[in-house]
């Protein structure tokens, strides 16, 4: 299993924008075959930090996903919106 943790600010007065880009994401993301969890999460320190967790059943199914127009389409629109860059992170679960 594969787990991947994303971490991104939004520049000021783009939180909502990235917040909704993400929203109309999810659903979709969480159909994927392979897909066991891929939820949205706002620091709670700071309202333009967010984090994205994600868990795939394997690297075939994390490829899918980064395979998919709608993850392109999310990414067209979240970038201009980000403050600085984005982190991804990726963890092999052990126990």
């Amino acid at each position: 299993m594969i787990t991947v943790v994303a971490k991104l600010k939004a520049k000021s007065g783009a939180e909502a924008k990235i917040e909704e880009a993400f929203r109309e994401v999810l659903p979709k993301a969480r159909e994927e075959e392979g897909t066991l969890l891929y939820n949205l999460h706002r620091a709670q320190n700071d309202p333009a930090t967010f984090m994205v967790l994600e868990k795939y059943r394997d690297m075939d199914a994390f490829m899918h996903h980064c395979a998919t127009p709608y993850l392109k389409d999310l990414f067209d629109v979240i970038i201009p919106l980000l403050d600085g860059d984005m982190s991804v992170d990726m963890y092999d679960e052990i126990a």
